[in-house]
């Protein structure tokens, strides 16, 4: 007899009158009684955070729920003009803009210090790791995820929140650590001073509470969706894509093939 075909999983499962997640009867012992950046950590990990990893996880996705008029939101509100019928459509599009230069920091800064940390010793003196991280970036004409904001030229207000959470949670581990290194030590470097930015400081916080590196952007558009919704709720309150899209539209320059 063929062997019965099966497809395992660890997170959930139900019956006609019940549903189990993580292991736990969704109804009777975690609706009302966990958070829900409580079970997106739980989901990911297996395992139940604890009340300070709980607070700096959801401190990170509050950091990166929203940032104003970014691409991000401007395809959201533009798609919903286009399909007001899919708010998911609409989700997707502002969503699908995380990338390298929004919110795909995140992954991108704690990729960088996990694959600086990979070989350093428990000793490690990150000053002279950071100067070494910089430097080989600069050589290779590659930016330093983290460092630098369009629009907070000095000070990212998060980053420094961010990390005193962290400190006072005791999980200022070495992925935060060799973040402010590197904000230490790369004006000597570069030659002009950028701030820490909130996405990377996000990165290295969910680095340190040794979630997965590769998942990273993920947890940046778990964030990122609350503030999107947000920015669809405001749309449907007070439209905002058609003066967008007609300013855009009244402004087009048409340049003939060859004259551009």
């Amino acid at each position: 007899m063929a062997e019965e075909l099966t497809f395992p999983t660890g997170l959930g499962t139900s019956d006609a009158d019940t549903i189990s997640l993580l292991g736990q009867d969704l109804a009777g012992d975690l609706m009302g009684k966990v958070g829900f950046g409580e079970l997106a950590f739980w989901l990911v990990t297996k395992r139940r955070p604890t009340p300070g990893e709980t607070r700096v996880f959801e401190t990170v996705l509050v950091s990166l729920a929203d940032h104003g008029f970014t691409p991000t939101a401007i395809a959201a509100r533009l798609t919903y003009l286009s399909a007001p019928e899919s708010i998911q459509g609409a989700l997707a599009a502002g969503l699908l803009g995380g990338g390298s230069r929004f919110l795909g920091v995140t992954e991108d800064c704690g990729r960088f210090l996990a694959e600086t940390l990979r070989d350093a010793p428990a000793d490690v003196d990150f000053d002279a790791l950071a100067r070494t991280a910089v430097t080989e970036a600069r050589a290779a004409k590659r930016f330093v995820p983290g460092l630098g904001h369009p629009v907070h030229k000095v000070r990212d207000p998060r980053t420094p929140v961010l990390i005193g959470i962290a400190r006072e949670e005791g999980l200022e581990g070495p992925h935060l650590k060799l973040f402010q290194a590197i904000g230490r030590v790369h004006p000597e470097i570069l030659g002009r001073t950028l701030p820490l930015n909130g996405a990377g400081v996000a990165g290295a916080a969910l680095a340190d509470l040794g979630l997965p590196v590769d998942l990273l952007r993920g947890f940046a558009l778990l964030a990122r969706a609350a503030g999107l919704l947000g920015h669809l709720a405001e749309e449907k309150r007070a439209p905002l894509g058609m003066d967008i899209y007609t300013t855009v539209d009244r402004h087009a320059r048409y340049v003939p093939p060859g004259q551009d």
